[in-house]
């Protein structure tokens, strides 16, 4: 089972620039994401899973925080060190923090 870390402790590790993958839908992602996540649908995960480190931590959002989970522990079946951030990009965006529109993860 994947860990889940809160809005706090992913946004220190955000800091320092981790890998974040936003498993939402396009069209979600274009709406709204946080700045340098990598679009990734849920159901395109299992076939790219060789885009993913095995040597640091990778950090999954979706909108809420279910499609993450569901994501982050398949990542971790396979032997990637994956984190559920609580609350997803709605909760990122509540909190007042930085925010990107477009198709961009720039």
């Amino acid at each position: 089972m994947a860990r889940e870390v809160t809005q706090e402790a992913f946004a220190a590790a955000w800091a320092d620039g981790p890998l974040t993958v936003d498993v939402r839908e396009a069209e979600e992602y274009a709406t709204g994401h946080i700045p340098g996540a990598r679009l990734m649908p849920l159901r395109t995960v299992p076939a790219r899973l060789g885009e993913l480190p095995t040597d640091r931590p990778v950090y999954v959002i979706c909108a809420s925080g279910n499609r993450s989970k569901t994501a982050a522990d398949w990542m971790t079946s396979q032997g990637i060190d994956a984190y559920s951030v609580a609350g997803g990009t709605g909760a990122w965006a509540r909190g007042g923090r930085p925010v990107a529109a477009g198709m961009h993860a720039a």
